[in-house]
């Protein structure tokens, strides 16, 4: 084993602060981030001249979150098969280009569900790691590492943090300078509840989806027109054009004249519901009752004239 360690860097204070306690100590890190399409915030703080890789997670993560071997946590954040998942993928690299052992910035008790000494000791056994990650901010409260135990890194230097408070790490932070980083939340979208009952809707209804089917979930509002077939209205101008910028492969609606408001419907939609439930939102950014609308479609075009209601008949997800 050599002195050297993939550390995994969300960008978040924890992250930051591992890398700060392990640098010091002569050891060469290498910085992993996993972009995942339900978390990729902008980096706020990089540690200066330090090497850095990024993995986008794609199909094969997707598979992780419609079956969770440990199942999920209070919404459909499967976060111990997730860590797993990454800690197979650092392994990879690892073996790979020869670093020595695995790091993060994980707290003791910080996260109910996956950080936890027993939680810790079966994502290093199923990932295959067993005594090869090194928990800078908890590390005297967790059994010896192997890269404790041959020296490579001083345990005496690490950190004895645990529960969810952060007044340590800011307090830490301050000290070695460090202003500009994530404030501290989730920022997962499968631990935000509105998220989650649409891509629960999604597992339920079509069973089998891809990245594409995510990056939808993310845009307007959503209806279940059928069992099969959905609706979705934009919110704003920016979903809008995220809508048409997706190339949706189904039924465009959209007003013919300039409006920011857009629907897309999957193919074989019923039509008839899915005009209503347009023209209900249409109705309030065109402040009127009846209007002309476009439906796209293959590349063919139609028209139509439609008179909103007052009322919605279904619910958004």
């Amino acid at each position: 084993m050599n002195k050297s360690c993939i550390l995994l860097f969300s960008g978040g204070l924890d992250s930051i602060l591992a890398f700060h306690l392990l640098k010091p100590q002569g050891i060469d890190i290498m910085l992993l981030r996993f972009i995942t399409p339900f978390f990729n915030p902008k980096l706020k703080n990089f540690p200066k001249d330090s090497n850095y890789k990024e993995i986008e997670l794609g199909q094969d993560y997707l598979e992780v979150i419609k079956k969770p071997k440990h199942g999920y946590g209070k919404n459909l954040n499967p976060c111990i098969d997730c860590k797993i998942f990454m800690l197979k993928k650092a392994k990879e690299i690892m073996k790979k280009e020869g670093f020595g052992f695995i790091a993060t910035g994980e707290v003791l008790g910080q996260r109910p569900m996956s950080q936890k000494k027993d939680t810790f000791r079966l994502m290093e056994k199923e990932a295959g790691l067993s005594g090869l990650i090194v928990r800078s901010l908890s590390a005297k409260l967790l059994a010896e590492t192997l890269p404790e135990k041959e020296g490579l890194v001083d345990r005496n230097k690490l950190l004895d943090i645990q529960g969810r408070s952060r007044k340590v790490q800011f307090s830490l932070a301050e000290s070695l300078g460090i202003k500009n980083y994530f404030t501290p939340s989730g920022g997962c979208l499968l631990t935000d509840p509105g998220f989650s009952a649409r891509l629960k809707d999604l597992i339920d209804t079509q069973g089998d989806f891809s990245l594409y089917d995510i990056e939808l979930l993310k845009l307007g509002r959503h209806f279940r027109l059928s069992k099969k077939k959905k609706f979705v209205v934009s919110r704003s101008e920016k979903e809008a054009l995220g809508l048409l910028k997706l190339n949706y492969q189904g039924i465009v609606i959209k007003p013919k004249e300039n409006s920011w408001i857009v629907g897309v419907a999957q193919e074989g939609a019923d039509i008839t519901e899915a005009l209503s439930v347009f023209g209900h939102y249409a109705r309030k950014a065109l402040r009127k009752k009846r209007f002309c609308v476009e439906l796209i479609s293959k590349g063919k075009k139609e028209t139509k004239d439609i008179e909103c209601s007052d009322s919605l008949a279904i619910k958004p997800l």
